[in-house]
């Protein structure tokens, strides 16, 4: 959802004065809302993965007179097609995808070798067919209120910080081969906060465990924040981060997309079809034989990629990008 800003901010340089809804899980909108070129976020109201072929008709018949011209569907599946048909948009546009002929009517067969990176699939899409892309895409880049940031501070009971704040984001939904060690993330958090910084852990409910950990080895000292904010209220303690550290994850993005200085230790996956788009970026990856495996768990057993990943590396990468401050 970070990345499909790129097809949003493309949309709007060609056509400023459109109107872009974008329909999609209601657990995005805080995504949605913080994105300039986005005039409405519409809820999904079935599951994902949920074929549901009458809700999807029905919201599609309610679509019908809203007048839309065009409609640009992201995801590959059949389904995910139903809703533009029932609405009977006139230009369905989208990668082929699931075989979606009849669907979609502006359907493109997707060359992957053409386009690497995610972005620039979606990108693709908001040009006619065959068109080339910009040399240099826009970047998600997202827009945060002051009065937002104020709200999840004092819902976290936390003062509006003086002092420079590291935010750790450790966990990745995908598994623990995607994991920096928590050991790993304790140094650094202790390195920092022994120069007097604070060091907020950002996650899931899911996450709660390795952040506990992370805390304890730092004589909780961390404010932990997973499992406790709204993706809303993350996003916007975020945005005041001196600096990330962040796994191959959903937050990663995130932070990139705020524009945050960020670091990031890669272990079974690759950035070269994901990565997080920002110039404050640091990508660290060792390049094992073993690498990347793409596996929820390391197949080997040792995890190499990233317990050899030491934290000095990490305290170096945060120097470069950050010379002033340390």
């Amino acid at each position: 959802m970070v990345m499909a800003q790129v097809l949003f901010k493309l949309l709007r340089q060609q056509h400023p004065d459109a109107g872009i809804d974008v329909l999609a899980p209601t657990w995005s909108r805080p995504i949605l809302v913080r994105m300039p070129e986005v005039r409405r976020a519409i809820d999904l109201p079935f599951g994902h993965g949920e074929f549901a072929f009458g809700k999807r008709r029905a919201l599609g018949k309610q679509l019908a007179d809203t007048g839309y011209d065009q409609a640009i569907v992201l995801p590959n599946s059949w389904k995910s097609g139903l809703v533009s048909y029932f609405a009977d948009i006139p230009q369905r546009t989208g990668w082929r995808g699931e075989m979606r002929y009849g669907l979609l009517n502006d359907l493109r067969p997707l060359d992957k070798t053409r386009y690497p990176l995610m972005i620039e699939r979606f990108a693709a899409l908001a040009f006619a067919r065959d068109s080339a892309l910009p040399d240099k895409l826009p970047w998600p880049q997202f827009s945060v209120r002051a009065d937002d940031i104020d709200s999840a501070l004092a819902a976290m009971q936390i003062d509006r910080p003086t002092t420079p704040v590291l935010a750790l984001c450790p966990g990745a939904e995908f598994g623990p081969a995607k994991r920096w060690p928590d050991r790993h993330y304790a140094a650094v958090a202790n390195h920092y906060l022994d120069q007097g910084w604070q060091v907020w852990l950002f996650g899931s409910a899911k996450d709660r465990d390795v952040t506990t950990l992370i805390n304890a080895a730092c004589a909780d000292r961390c404010v932990d924040l997973s499992g406790r904010t709204s993706l809303a209220q993350a996003i916007d303690l975020m945005s005041l981060a001196t600096q990330v550290v962040s796994n191959d994850s959903g937050l990663m993005h995130v932070a990139a997309a705020l524009q945050r200085p960020l670091v990031v230790p890669y272990g079974s996956s690759s950035p070269k079809f994901t990565p997080p788009l920002s110039e404050q970026v640091r990508i660290l990856q060792l390049d094992l034989p073993c690498s990347p495996c793409f596996k929820r768990e390391c197949p080997l057993g040792h995890l190499n990629c990233l317990n050899q990943l030491a934290p000095s590396q990490v305290l170096n990468a945060i120097r470069a990008l950050q010379p002033r401050l340390l």
